[in-house]
């Protein structure tokens, strides 16, 4: 019996990152793969989450499509936009870097404490995470989605019967996103990129 993680399009795991350079392309399909992680959360307050995050690897989709050379890996087209005035891109970037925050913390918070619902591990990593980016309108739809978490024994079930098997991949998957969101955040810190976005 296949997975969750069998289904993707493309894995975390399997994006490669050359010379700490993230490529473009297969990282935007393993972001499109991620998002479909919130449809087995089962709860329509989800979809603002998937929404947003759609929305952002839709802006930089575009840009990679319209200038693919400058734009192979996320850091070239991050400094593509660096001396321009539309950085489009890099805000969705930023935004859809911060929005994968959220999701690696939530996870990691339920891989390691298997005690805790998803209602706990998902609200405790909004509060470290997306949180304080949030205005007032939008810090209640997104406590009203934690609160909508399902049952984290119906959540595992949703991922695959071979509970073995999904636990492993789970964590494989976990820690190259990990990687892969420091890696982004690291840089976005290190030019000030982020800076009025």
């Amino acid at each position: 019996m296949s997975t969750f993680f069998d289904e993707m399009k493309k894995s975390f795991v399997d994006v490669p990152v050359n010379n700490n350079k993230i490529e473009t392309a297969s990282f935007l399909e393993a972001s499109e793969s991620l998002v479909k992680l919130f449809d087995l959360l089962g709860s329509s307050a989800f979809a603002v989450v998937q929404k947003d995050m759609t929305g952002n690897i839709s802006k930089i989709r575009t840009k990679l499509l319209a200038d693919p050379a400058s734009c192979a890996t996320l850091q070239d087209l991050i400094l593509s936009e660096a001396g321009s005035k539309t950085k489009t891109a890099t805000q969705g970037l930023l935004w859809l870097s911060r929005g994968l925050q959220f999701t690696a913390q939530a996870m990691r918070e339920t891989v390691d404490n298997p005690s805790k619902e998803l209602t706990k591990t998902f609200t405790d990593a909004y509060g470290k995470t997306l949180s304080q980016f949030h205005g007032m309108l939008i810090k209640p739809i997104f406590k009203l989605a934690m609160k909508a978490c399902p049952y984290r024994k119906d959540f595992f079930e949703k991922l695959g019967s071979d509970q073995a098997r999904v636990v492993e991949q789970l964590e494989a998957w976990l820690k190259a996103l990990e990687a892969i969101v420091k890696n982004i955040m690291d840089f976005f810190v290190a030019g000030n990129y982020g800076k009025g976005l």
